[in-house]
């Protein structure tokens, strides 16, 4: 058919920049028909947390007005997406869909069975990179065996040389006729009912975030801008805004790593920002990118430990102790300010990411598990790579990771990067009168001290939900059990 449409299957890679599936599609010539489709059942526990919803909802009303400004359009479905794709496809008489490959277990038994399905169909199916610096496969030790340490990783991708250069945008399409839209069936995204009703708990991600490509391009200049020069040296404050604030930008492929290095570099070579802050910088994007891999080559990483030793690890199952971590009640405030953070905005500064989770998992002895699941429903950058990777971490028993001994004191956490409490006092307001030198520890305040600052501990804030030192030993004991 003359018409017959390129359809190009969008997942984690809502933009127009940097986008080879994309480009490849317009210089076919050919119709260009995006399709999003919103799969809740073949991810299972991996579909979209509630956060992440309120973000694809504003993203993929971005995405749409882009397409349609360079002539194109995006349609929407819901359901299986390998078969919803199959469905399309067949009833627009589309020639080919190409999309940008992903890696997980499911979303590979996903991409298979897309390219089977429309093989038999006679339609060309074919996948581009995208998501990644390099794909899996690329940067493996010299045993062609994937890395379990990040720091031989980064110095394996930075020795492939020069990264491919970004494409540019894709700036016109062949629009798709009627009858290729008609037979599409678009769903209206208003009737998804991403966005929370009652209670609208979204307020704060609305006052905190764009989504979108555009807003995503901004975010980056502005960091290059304002602050990438003194990442080194800010990036662990979280009173400060010291980080690129990017991750729920790329976890939806709104901007891709490839631009952000070479925007980055861009600015090491225009003299703005030196060399070791764009390194550190950069470093953070590659531990995405090795996130990635593990994902990829340990199948059941999102669920398992990596390391055997921690598969009978004995993890206590304390519901009142989780609602406590959860709604920011701990009684250590640098622990509360975070999770306040991370239910007001969406997002929580990754310092403060590693001291909530030792309080979990080590304290609490928690599984890294359930704080894994907390923030796969809370973060607007619920990223399955980063977040398990992050948690396997925190818990000891992933890659690379901290030494399950190696437990945070949250007392001298916080006294070292929120020193005068900032942090503590915008999150935690009912702490904001105490003085810094008792902001992190109001539990060893004056009674004077207090009274006049207007805290009651054990009514207006909670004492410490386990003494540090007791919560110390016990994850110690629990540790032995690993040994044997």
């Amino acid at each position: 058919m003359q018409n017959a449409p390129v359809i190009v299957w969008f997942r984690d890679d809502l933009r127009l920049d940097d986008h080879p599936a994309l480009a490849a599609a317009a210089e076919t010539g050919a119709p260009v028909l995006g399709l999003y489709v919103l799969d809740d059942e073949t991810p299972g526990e991996w579909a979209l947390g509630g956060a992440a919803r309120w973000w694809l909802h504003g993203s993929l009303a971005r995405l749409s007005k882009d397409i349609e400004t360079i002539g194109g359009v995006l349609v929407l479905r819901r359901g299986v997406a390998h078969e919803v794709v199959e469905e399309v496809a067949k009833a627009t008489g589309a020639q080919a869909v190409f999309w940008s490959r992903r890696y997980a277990k499911w979303e590979r038994d996903q991409d298979s069975a897309a390219k089977a399905a429309l093989g038999e169909a006679g339609v060309e199916a074919k996948s581009f990179p995208g998501k990644l610096l390099y794909e899996p496969w690329i940067v493996l030790t010299k045993d062609e065996t994937p890395y379990r340490v990040f720091t031989p990783f980064w110095k394996a991708l930075r020795a492939k040389g020069e990264l491919r250069a970004p494409l540019d945008p894709v700036s016109s399409l062949a629009p798709p006729d009627v009858p290729t839209l008609d037979a599409a069936k678009s769903d209206d995204l208003d009737d998804w009912g991403l966005l929370p009703t009652r209670p609208d708990w979204a307020g704060g991600l609305r006052e905190a975030w764009t989504p979108g490509e555009p807003a995503a391009r901004q975010r980056l200049g502005r960091f290059l801008k304002n602050a990438a020069a003194a990442y080194p040296d800010q990036r662990d404050i979280p009173s400060e805004d010291g980080t690129s604030r990017l991750s729920p930008h790329l976890r939806f492929g709104e901007i891709s790593p490839a631009r952000i290095w070479a925007k980055t570099m861009a600015a090491v070579e225009a003299g703005e920002i030196p060399d070791k802050a764009a390194e550190k910088f950069l470093s953070e994007v590659v531990w995405r990118e090795f996130s990635w891999n593990l994902v990829y080559h340990n199948d059941d990483f999102p669920t398992e430990p990596l390391h055997p030793k921690f598969k009978d690890f004995p993890w206590r199952d304390d519901a009142e102790a989780r609602a406590a971590w959860e709604r920011g009640r701990t009684g250590y405030p640098i622990v509360d300010a975070g999770m306040r953070e991370l239910w007001e905005t969406g997002w929580m500064h990754n310092r403060v990411r590693m001291i909530v989770g030792s309080l979990l998992v080590k304290h609490l002895l928690l599984s890294w598990r359930d704080g894994q699941r907390w923030f796969w429903d809370t973060l607007a950058d619920a990223d399955l790579g980063n977040n398990t990777a992050g948690w396997q971490w925190i818990g000891g028993c992933g890659a690379d990771a901290a030494p399950y001994f190696r437990i945070f004191n949250p007392m001298t956490q916080g006294e070292k990067f929120d020193p005068d409490g900032a942090y503590v006092r915008r999150y935690v307001p009912e702490l904001a009168k105490l003085p810094a030198k008792h902001i992190h520890t109001p539990w060893e305040a004056p009674a004077e001290v207090l009274k006049k600052a207007g805290v009651v501990l054990g009514e207006t804030y909670p004492r410490p939900i386990i003494d540090h030192k007791r919560g110390r030993e016990r994850a110690l004991e629990a540790f032995e059990t690993t040994k044997s």
